[in-house]
């Protein structure tokens, strides 16, 4: 298990386009490719651990998969999908896990779908359940809430579903099998969750029609046009040294060629919100908006955070050690979903922020943090990469200690890497 020393430098200025590329865009290139009849070409997939995995199971499903030298994949999808001998792993991607449950629910065929220790801990009755509840055969552990989760492809009907939790990933499953069904499908959501699906479906030819909290699917008569995408790199990932500016107050980073979607960047707004100076350089591409990110250090303030929740379920962990370095105190709520991420997140936040020396109230929902001074500090993962990630970027500020950060490689391979450029690294 190793272990990962991080110690402050001073005040620094750092610009880069070597962030990770974008996880859920990358997941979602590999998947989508297998819904037209001819290659799809994807720049700058992301080549981590989890969209590894996803890459290795599109091509157990049948597809051909080549890499040019500069590292352009050519994804050849098959006439039909091929039932795998296999059983095929997802790693530790939820997103990967579910958008295959919706996927596959259509295909005939036989499917087992499991995942790491954490992945096979988390739920998939959410998925699951409206799945089954138009004609899917989905079993596994629990009554289908945990992998390794057996799928039989079946004709699937079509359905108007009321989604009580905002998830991109249980929007993306039903509108996968949308695709497939017999009729016009809806879909709705308390809240708008990330919208990459809808926005690059569209873009290769599906009617799909988003109108606010509603989506309506129409099934797909004809194969979609193959993709043609350079991959953006990952607002998420950047967020880590958009922190380690905003607490470093002189300091700035420059993030380039950045998927700027409106679902994205609320993370970046909550910390202008407390006082970072942050700007936006956006230029327009075939699917989505993408730009640079500039990030200024400032003198930092308490902010409560309960609304768009959805949209800073990956970013919350690094936002709480902003919250730990501003003056005052800052509240989350509304935040029950990170109970049931790769770790607890609420529970793993709050412990390791104590260890910090930090006061932090936790809700069933969220917690609160008061700012003060971080102290040095051990931390533990808990083998959820982000918990990882975050702690490192609070040794900008104090000594940290990271244990157990071989979860990094799962989205960020080149992290630490990059993170040497602004602290004093050793592992």
């Amino acid at each position: 298990m190793k272990t990962l020393h991080v110690n402050p430098k001073v005040s620094f200025e750092f610009t880069t386009d070597q962030i990770a590329s974008d996880k859920s865009i990358s997941h979602r290139c590999a998947i989508f490719s297998l819904l037209s009849d001819q290659p799809s070409m994807i720049k700058n997939y992301l080549p981590a651990e989890d969209t590894l995995c996803t890459l290795s199971i599109v091509q157990s499903l049948g597809a051909q998969i080549e890499k040019a030298e500069d590292g352009t994949l050519t994804i050849t999808p098959p006439l039909s999908i091929v039932e795998p001998p296999l059983i095929l792993d997802c790693g530790n991607s939820g997103t990967a896990i579910r958008l295959l449950m919706g996927f596959l629910s259509s295909c005939k065929g036989f499917f087992v779908l499991y995942g790491d220790q954490y992945l096979c801990s988390r739920p998939m009755r959410r998925v699951a359940d409206p799945l089954r509840s138009i004609g899917a055969q989905i079993d596994g552990r629990s009554e289908g809430n945990y992998a390794p989760l057996g799928i039989r492809g079946e004709t699937l009907k079509a359905f108007c579903y009321e989604s009580k939790i905002a998830s991109a990933q249980v929007k993306s499953a039903l509108i996968l099998a949308a695709l497939q069904a017999d009729g016009i499908s809806t879909f709705s959501e308390p809240e708008l969750s990330r919208d990459h699906s809808e926005r690059m479906l569209r873009g290769m030819g599906a009617k799909v029609i988003s109108e606010g909290l509603h989506v309506t699917i129409h099934p797909q008569s004809t194969p979609l046009k193959p993709l043609k995408m350079t991959v953006p790199n990952d607002p998420s990932s950047g967020f880590f040294f958009a922190v380690a500016a905003a607490i470093n107050a002189g300091s700035s980073v420059t993030l380039h060629n950045m998927l700027l979607n409106p679902t994205r960047i609320e993370a970046y707004k909550v910390l202008a919100r407390m006082g970072a100076e942050v700007q936006f350089i956006e230029q327009e591409s075939m699917y989505e908006s993408v730009g640079d990110i500039v990030i200024t250090g400032k003198e930092l303030h308490g902010v409560d955070v309960t609304d768009n929740i959805s949209w800073l379920i990956d970013e919350l962990p690094a936002l709480s050690i902003a919250f730990a370095c501003a003056k005052g105190k800052s509240l989350v709520k509304n935040a029950h979903e990170l109970r049931v991420k790769e770790s607890d997140r609420i529970s793993s936040v709050v412990k390791n922020l104590r260890l910090c020396g930090m006061e932090v109230e936790e809700f069933d929902d969220g917690y609160a943090v008061h700012g003060g001074e971080l102290k040095s500090a051990t931390i533990n993962s808990f083998g959820d990469h982000r918990i990882a990630m975050s702690f490192a970027i609070a040794g900008t500020r104090v000594s940290m200690v990271i244990e157990d950060i071989d979860c990094i490689n799962t989205s960020f391979p080149n992290f630490i890497e990059l993170l040497s450029q602004i602290g004093n690294v050793n592992t």
